[in-house]
């Protein structure tokens, strides 16, 4: 034998012996780590299909929720969604906040209504369109149900120029001036939604209808 071989026995005999050692000193760990990889993504995927299994259930019960306010069985619709509220998964508790306070606005149990879509609009875990589209359906009920000021405090943050709901805000807040006989604030919030092209033309052709109601109003008054 060679001393090159020789030496080369020696130096892989010498690691062989190391990695043996390391093996025994850190082989325990090492297995634990990944017994601990394995269970915590078979946890992750059981998780997820419980989720998914839950959020299925919480979809079939929303649908029958709105079967029964369909069949106009609307305290069965009620209780199933409040029922959702509390146990539903996913998106569908907020979902069965807002068909509850519409229900309730059907059932006339306007104070009810607002404080549900009230209760929506200051959730903070919801999207900000929903809590916004809450803010609205409040403002719209307390045109006829609260005074000016209740109105504004809903909906004129969101009469601003640039934000995507400013018409709907300017026509509410337009509505409830012209109630409570702040004429000159109605037409400057109609004249607004008149002169804006970007808004839904609805909400433009129903500002110059109020507009001409009011003009019609006052030259008769003038007479």
């Amino acid at each position: 034998m060679t001393d090159d071989s020789f030496i080369r026995e020696v130096n892989e005999e010498l690691r062989s012996e190391q990695m043996r050692a390391v093996w025994r000193r850190f082989g325990p760990i090492l297995i634990g780590g990944a017994v601990a990889i394995v269970i915590g993504t078979a946890g992750f995927v059981g998780y997820e299909y419980w989720r998914e299994s839950k959020a299925a259930v919480s979809g079939d019960q929303f649908l029958t929720a709105l079967e029964l306010a369909g069949e106009n069985k609307t305290d069965e619709a009620l209780s199933a969604l409040k029922t959702l509220e509390t146990e539903g998964a996913g998106s569908y508790p907020l979902l069965a906040q807002l068909r509850s306070a519409t229900l309730l606005e059907q059932k006339k149990d306007m104070a009810g209504a607002v404080s549900a879509f009230d209760a929506v609009a200051a959730d903070n875990k919801a999207p900000v369109a929903l809590r916004d589209v809450a803010k609205l359906r409040a403002a719209y009920i307390l045109v006829d149900t609260g005074s000016y000021d209740d109105v504004a405090k809903r909906a004129e943050t969101l009469s601003a120029d640039g934000n995507p709901m400013r018409g709907s805000a300017r026509e509410v807040l337009g509505l409830a001036a012209y109630k409570a006989g702040r004429t000159d604030d109605a037409v400057k919030l109609f004249q607004q939604n008149a002169d804006d092209a970007a808004i839904p033309a609805n909400l433009r052709q129903r500002a110059n209808t109020m507009l001409d109601l009011m003009r019609s109003t006052e030259a008769t008054a003038k007479k």
